[in-house]
């Protein structure tokens, strides 16, 4: 049997990966003193009520080796492979740290760098899902696929304030508080494992049509393969915004666009009102 391990940088939380039948290793996010494990004692939703009405920022911790290890224990005891996939080793020690701890379980442990986060990480945990399903394939099988799909997807976002990159330590203050003050909706991408400014606009028009135009310009959505939507805060507002937006992208090619909230990991970093495309190019 091969079972699946994701961290929940992916922003899948503990619910849906019970459901999904993925085991989950939460991250650990802390607002001062106080400590959770995202997805699992701490949801999307509280995160980010706790973003906007806390004075401390938050801060997330890679998951250690022992964490893996442990995890990796649980999953191998029946003589299972596992396949781990991981946030991008560019953004978080975790990867590295699911390296590590693999090497203790000989070849019943492959553990793949997404390169991605967030629904970047969540897509190629649905192609890796699809794959298993298909009950043709070894793990290493598997894992090979996953490393050659995963320089295919796209991850490209707007956000609504530069003021979080800047807490995080992203951008200058000098930028962030220029774009703040003449309404600059940047927008972004993770691009070879690292977040990349792709570019700027003023208004969420003018964003929107940026972001199309960048779906576009990759080769647009292979519908064949996983895709979604996400939104970050307590409402959807702008994601809806932006589906009327850039309804020829969709409209035709399918009934139904997977839509879900973004969490601690990444939403530490982009804050409220974000919205972001993960797919595989064509």
């Amino acid at each position: 049997m091969i079972k699946l391990v994701v961290d929940s940088a992916s922003d899948i939380e503990l619910n849906e990966a019970e459901q999904l039948g993925v085991a989950l290793v939460p991250m650990q996010v802390r607002f001062g003193t106080d400590e959770y494990l995202d997805g699992v004692n701490l949801s999307h939703k509280e995160f980010f009520e706790r973003l906007i009405e806390s004075n401390d920022f938050p801060q997330t911790s890679q998951i250690n080796e022992y964490r893996w290890a442990e995890q990796f224990e649980k999953l191998t005891a029946d003589g299972s492979t596992v396949l781990a996939i991981t946030i991008s080793a560019k953004l978080s020690g975790t990867y590295a740290c699911a390296v590590k701890a693999a090497k203790k379980f000989a070849d019943k442990v492959l553990v793949v760098d997404s390169i991605e986060a967030s629904i970047g990480e969540r897509i190629l945990v649905q192609y890796a899902l699809s794959l298993i399903k298909e009950d043709k394939y070894s793990a290493q099988e598997i894992s090979d696929l996953l490393n050659t799909g995963k320089h295919k997807i796209q991850v490209i976002a707007v956000l609504d304030t530069l003021k979080f990159l800047r807490k995080g330590g992203r951008i200058s203050s000098v930028a962030a508080i220029a774009g703040e003050l003449l309404s600059i909706k940047p927008v972004i991408a993770i691009a070879k494992g690292e977040i990349k400014l792709l570019g700027k606009a003023i208004g969420s028009k003018k964003s929107n049509n940026l972001l199309n135009q960048l779906v576009e310009s990759c080769g647009g959505i292979n519908f064949d393969m996983p895709f979604a939507v996400a939104y970050s805060g307590l409402s959807d507002e702008y994601l809806k915004k932006y589906l009327q937006d850039s309804g020829k992208l969709w409209h035709g090619k399918t009934d139904y666009i997977p839509s879900y909230m973004i969490g601690s990991t990444i939403g530490t970093h982009v804050g409220p009102n974000a919205i972001a495309v993960a797919f595989f190019a064509k």
